[in-house]
């Protein structure tokens, strides 16, 4: 092979490696169609339900979730054991390249505790996701009347 096309061969090459991680960095999950759901009667507590959706070529895992409109917010999961339902914080979320969580009544979902104000059908909550890498994955959550 020529020594000049070597070199633009070696340099493209190069070029496209170092390409891939800064698309990496680049691409970022998403959260699809958010809701909160209000509850039936007067309590302090809310669930979060939506999809989050990583088409990056890289899992995300979240570590943390946070809201300023609550002062306590978390991942759950509803799961029956023996019989009964049982709800558990969960420490983390991962999610596989190409794939979606779907938080969902009876199922994963968001638990948030204490609302800062209060809220009415159709308000708008911003809900912050932590990721593993450092990154901060935001949502908008539309209020719902309980059965909605």
């Amino acid at each position: 092979m020529h020594p000049i096309r070597a070199l633009l061969t070696a340099v493209l090459v190069a070029a496209a490696f170092s390409a891939i991680p800064a698309c990496a960095r680049d691409c970022a999950p998403q959260v699809r169609d958010g809701w909160l759901r209000l509850p039936p009667g007067p309590m302090p507590m809310l669930a979060g339900f939506g999809r989050i959706e990583n088409t990056c070529p890289t899992p995300v895992t979240i570590v943390r979730v946070s809201s300023p409109a609550f002062a306590d917010s978390s991942l759950h999961e509803t799961r029956i054991v023996d019989g009964v339902s049982r709800m558990r914080a969960l420490p983390q979320l991962r999610i596989a390249p190409g794939d979606a969580a779907t938080l969902k009544p009876g199922g994963m979902h968001l638990m948030l505790m204490q609302a800062r104000a209060p809220l009415k059908p159709g308000s708008k909550v911003a809900v912050e996701f932590a990721l593993q890498d450092g990154g901060t994955l935001r949502g908008e959550f539309v209020v719902r009347k309980a059965g909605e």
